[in-house]
């Protein structure tokens, strides 16, 4: 039998070389998309953001290189893994299955056959937020497969998820809402639902509405107290913006007189109703 033959020293170290500053390569562009801001402000109080602050420091985010078997699938955002860990979607919301005597709301079943599918002999890699779980303990992550599709933003780019950003987790932000854009712009799946269909503030009922939800209206003014900033569309109807979140926004007297769509879940007082808004991607101008 032959001796292997062995290359020549230098073309191994020039080989050695060239693989190191790939990888160095792939995991840098691996990264960048998952860049995280710190700052802090006079009053030492933390601010994030996904974009480059003066005396901002970047956060490390683990990109995660291991790769998981799933065990379960609960719905469109939550999965199982094999090792037990329970893995929440990060930035993105489905509609819900019926579980623990809730209903099944529209494009709920539809967003877990699809995960079901896409999931099904293949393993993922967890991208984990600068939050590690939520206050249920689930793992909060993007979830990367084998071939490399970010199931997070097909979800939304296919119309079976909308966006649900929470701060300081802020990763993806800007593929998550080129992919919503994209869906609605094509009418896909919740974007093509009349239950999904904005609700115009003077329509709003008594009963509210259950679930995610679009409300339209026009800001008449601003109000602030000691922890939120609101906006003002009537007497029965405003969406508050958590102060922490505050440099994320635009300036808020800017919507004052501007026609906004607000996306979330509403929130009851007596008769008035009110929707948090923890990002700027739930505020939608849609005319001045």
């Amino acid at each position: 039998m032959q001796d292997n033959k062995r290359l020549p020293k230098s073309i191994n170290g020039y080989c050695l070389n060239f693989l190191v500053t790939l990888l160095i390569s792939l995991c840098l562009s691996a990264c960048a998309a998952a860049d995280i801001f710190e700052w802090k402000d006079s009053k030492g109080s933390a601010h994030y953001s996904n974009r480059n602050q003066d005396h901002a420091k970047r956060l490390h985010i683990n990109p995660g290189y291991g790769f998981y078997s799933i065990r379960a699938i609960y719905d469109g955002d939550t999965v199982q893994l094999t090792d037990g860990r329970k893995i929440r979607l990060l930035g993105i919301n489905t509609p819900e299955v019926e579980h623990r005597g809730k209903n099944t709301e529209a494009g709920g079943e539809a967003a877990k056959a699809w995960l079901i599918n896409k999931l099904q002999n293949t393993k993922v890699r967890l991208e984990i937020g600068v939050e590690k779980t939520d206050k249920y303990g689930r793992t909060l992550a993007h979830l990367f497969t084998e071939n490399k599709e970010h199931i997070n933003v097909s979800l939304v780019k296919a119309g079976l998820a909308t966006l649900s950003i929470y701060p300081p987790n802020l990763q993806y932000v800007d593929e998550l809402q080129a992919a919503e854009n994209e869906a609605q712009h094509n009418k896909r799946g919740l974007w093509n639902s009349k239950e999904y269909a904005p609700i115009a503030v003077n329509q709003l009922t008594d009963e509210g509405h259950a679930g995610w939800t679009r409300i339209v209206g026009k800001v008449t003014a601003v109000h602030i107290s000691e922890r939120f900033v609101y906006l003002e569309f009537s007497n029965r109807f405003e969406a508050r913006i958590d102060k922490d979140w505050l440099s994320l926004f635009p300036d808020v007297n800017s919507y004052v007189g501007k026609t906004v769509e607000v996306r979330g879940w509403l929130n009851r007082r007596k008769d008035q109703f009110s929707m948090l808004v923890r990002h700027p991607v739930a505020l939608i101008v849609l005319s001045d």
